[in-house]
């Protein structure tokens, strides 16, 4: 299983770094955001006990953003990094019921130090660092701690089919960046697409195989509810 301590998310400086770039480089990530609330909104609030899992949660932004659709949630905080976890807290200090483990998802299925299950699990820019197998598996760590019911939100990035896709996908990331970024802030960013195919921490599978794993493990509503070029949102749901 790859280790999160030779990563280089094990890294202060490099967390720190994906922290403050973030908006820059995570194409339409509003408007992810946006479609994260709406599907608590409809398809999450009202379960009780409200309480959410987020795995590799790194600085609390998407947590932050779910607790304007409810404040009222419970919240566990999953990251390998300690940096990641010091900046969620910051970000969330006006809010109680915070809770906050530091383990990669390797101790996660090793060790399991979780004993609650949660109504909503999600998981942003983070589960494709593990190659399938440790994919599947975390999957199925995820339907165990689910509630009846229980929604799961992976927002990733995904390996196109095909080779042409995955060039055109990397242009188009470029293009975005491109597009909405200003100088001079542009000429950092604009060699990301590059840099992230480059890096060797980064272990992305096509989209359709992940789909059915999560049907194979038992998770229903099993769709991919947004994408942009290689960026992906999917998951499923829990049997009551």
């Amino acid at each position: 299983m790859s280790s999160f301590d030779n990563s280089r998310w094990s890294d202060g400086r490099f967390a720190q770094e994906y922290r403050n770039q973030a908006d820059g480089y995570v194409p339409e990530r509003r408007r992810i955001i946006e479609i994260a609330q709406s599907l608590y909104r409809h398809l999450v609030r009202g379960r009780e006990p409200r309480r959410i899992l987020d795995l590799g949660c790194g600085d609390g932004l998407m947590v932050q953003e779910l607790l304007k659709v409810d404040g009222g949630i419970e919240v566990m905080l999953v990251d390998g990094s300690q940096e990641m976890l010091d900046a969620a807290a910051k970000r969330l200090a006006g809010f109680e019921k915070v809770h906050q483990v530091n383990a990669s998802f390797q101790n996660l299925l090793m060790q399991d130090p979780l004993q609650d299950t949660y109504s909503f699990i999600l998981s942003s820019l983070a589960i494709h660092h593990l190659v399938m197998a440790e994919k599947e598996a975390l999957f199925e760590y995820v339907h165990c701690h689910l509630d009846p019911g229980g929604f799961f939100l992976n927002i990733d990035v995904v390996l196109s089919p095909t080779d042409d896709l995955e060039e055109w996908y990397l242009v188009l990331w470029k293009e975005w960046i491109d597009s909405h970024i200003a100088n001079p802030k542009k000429a950092s960013l604009l060699p990301v697409p590059q840099k992230y195919k480059d890096n060797v921490d980064n272990t992305p599978d096509p989209l359709l195989p992940q789909l059915k794993a999560l049907e194979r493990i038992g998770f229903r509503n099993v769709d991919c509810y947004y994408k942009y070029g290689i960026f992906a949102m999917f998951g499923g749901s829990k049997a009551e």
